[in-house]
């Protein structure tokens, strides 16, 4: 519903009989809310405004906000709580699990579809048909969706798990979060993964997929399928098979040394069979350093090293190995089925990251930030920043009588601004010169389905550039696509498309987990629209565009 943006109709501070309305509305329809956690979400003596907005379809919808944070939302009638709601209380709603490409799907617009939840084994929450549930990715209980249920938890059973499961109304990174201060899910533990007593296979087991063999077992024997060793076998098998499938047909000589994570994810995940999943945490080797060990020391198909601390990759494939030699290949691959869908689509929509500039208070000027209860190393945004100096200077009397564009010199602002040269002479500054250039800037990054994170210093830019390679040759060099949760290996493998031209990947020496792309010719223009206009990265943060051929005239 706000996967694209609204239009603010209007918005108004609540009055006194309209809160204690909202209290007994919020109270009925989330009675699992004691008296004091509802006196904490709705408080009696803070400003509490009421907007009233018009979505992109046209719906009407009333939203509540609170510190500039939307709580709640009211569609025909009916109120449902917000992710900021939920952070607080992520046992509030019937929770649904699904995994985290999945999540990028939603936050486009798409509704969570049954073959995308992961079913745990105490089995799925019981729900009616129009229920409000919320949405968690496998490994954080943070919920980062929330919607009604298409149909009841019994059906979701009686279809197969196929079809329609949630339909949803409000994502994090949506339009209604970005209402708010723009905060990231906290890291909750996952309820299906705490305190169980299992192996770590059980950990993301979904049900719906286990194999015929193991159903067989389970019917049979009575053996439970997260422990049943014909499951363990089955997947072990599956992984030989993918890994000799893309050996044989995917990896290329010119592609090493190719990173371990990068040859899972791109060559062994496209080669898994239409209707199966291919999951290491599923196998007997949990691990896929643990799976690559067994693969080069008692299968001798490859030789794994690690070229930089901590970050392991292919360098060496036996080519002519009797074992890769005589695997043939088969006639059926789904490179969609390794990836969970979502309406029978398997591409995984890239996001780019939400990125803001904060400002961090040095020790010398946090005396002017002290009133704001700021200390030293707080990191704020520009608008706060702005916010508490202006506070600062009006609490003070500051404004300059003539000139409301200066601001007086007090003793504070002189010992937090000024040199020692300039304590005689200068006595008023700009606004603009009071302190956003003197302090130390940060940023925040925020990822889809993540928590933020929060570096000092400038973002570095996706970098591009052209080299030559002998005599008469150039090859665009693109770095830092890590940086905004691009893969190197999936940008070379769509530029190959684009251009028709072959690329490689170098690990960068000196950095950690950090890839090269090198593609032949000078493809800036190439590159340039794929990361603009596909990848939707703002241009400021792409460095070296000024770099493409110059076009020809046509005579």
């Amino acid at each position: 519903m706000f996967a694209k943006a609204f239009r603010v109709k209007s918005n108004t501070v609540i009055k006194g009989s309209d809160r204690r309305k909202l209290k007994a509305d919020i109270s009925a329809a989330f009675p699992s809310l004691s008296a004091d956690e509802l006196s904490e979400l709705i408080p009696n003596k803070e400003e509490l405004n009421v907007v009233k907005i018009y979505a992109h379809k046209g719906e009407a919808v009333t939203v509540y906000v609170l510190h500039k944070n939307p709580l709640f939302f009211e569609l025909e009638k009916r109120l449902y709580p917000t992710v900021y709601v939920l952070w607080r209380y992520p046992n509030l709603l019937p929770t649904f699990r699904t995994w985290p490409p999945v999540l990028e799907k939603l936050i486009g617009g798409a509704d969570l579809m049954l073959p995308g939840v992961v079913v745990p084994s105490s089995g799925l929450p019981d729900v009616k048909q129009g229920d409000c549930c919320a949405v968690t990715v496998v490994s954080n209980g943070a919920p980062v969706a929330l919607g009604t249920a298409a149909v009841s938890s019994a059906e979701m059973y009686s279809l197969g798990m196929k079809g329609r499961g949630l339909c949803v109304l409000h994502t994090y990174m949506d339009y209604l979060w970005a209402f708010g201060d723009k905060s990231g899910p906290p890291s909750l533990p996952d309820a299906e993964s705490e305190g169980q007593e299992v192996d770590e296979v059980e950990d993301d087991v979904n049900e719906k997929e286990e194999d015929d063999v193991v159903e067989k077992c389970v019917e049979e024997n009575g053996c439970e399928p997260r422990s049943c060793p014909d499951f363990t076998e089955i997947m072990d098998a599956l992984l030989l098979r993918c890994f000799l499938h893309a050996l044989k047909s995917k990896v290329k000589k010119s592609e090493l040394p190719l990173l371990t994570s990068t040859f899972l994810r791109i060559h062994m995940f496209s080669c898994c069979p239409s209707g199966k999943q291919l999951d290491i945490k599923k196998s007997s080797y949990k691990k896929l350093s643990k799976f690559l060990q067994v693969m080069q020391q008692q299968h001798h198909l490859v030789r794994v090293k690690e070229l930089t601390k901590g970050v392991e990759s292919i360098v060496e494939v036996d080519w002519k190995n009797p074992e890769l030699r005589s695997f043939s290949i088969p006639e059926e691959t789904d490179v969609e089925a390794a990836v969970v869908q979502d309406g029978g689509e398997g591409e995984i929509m890239y996001h780019p990251p939400e990125i803001t500039t904060l400002y961090s208070v040095p020790a010398r000027l946090e005396p002017l930030f002290l009133d704001a209860n700021k200390r030293k190393g707080t990191t704020l945004h520009a608008a706060e920043v702005r916010s508490i100096i202006t506070e600062y200077v009006k609490k003070n009397e500051l404004v300059d009588e003539n000139n409301k564009n200066y601001v007086t010199i007090n003793p504070t602002l002189c010992d937090c601004l000024l040199e020692k040269s300039e304590y005689q002479e200068v006595q008023s500054l700009k606004w603009d010169d009071l302190t956003m250039g003197r302090m130390q800037e940060s940023y925040q990054v925020v990822f889809p389905g993540q928590a933020s994170i929060i570096k000092k210093g400038h973002i570095e830019p996706i970098d591009i550039s052209v080299a030559s390679r002998g005599s008469n040759k150039k090859v665009t060099l693109i770095k830092n696509l890590e940086v905004y949760g691009l893969d190197p290996a999936v940008v070379a493998t769509a530029l190959q498309h684009r251009v028709q031209a072959s690329s490689v990947l170098h690990q960068i020496p000196g950095a950690k987990d950090k890839v090269l792309v090198q593609i032949q010719g000078n493809q800036i223009h190439q590159v340039g629209n794929l990361l603009l206009d596909h990848y939707q990265i703002p241009r400021k943060y792409i460095q070296g565009l000024d770099k493409a051929p110059k076009s020809g005239k046509k005579k």
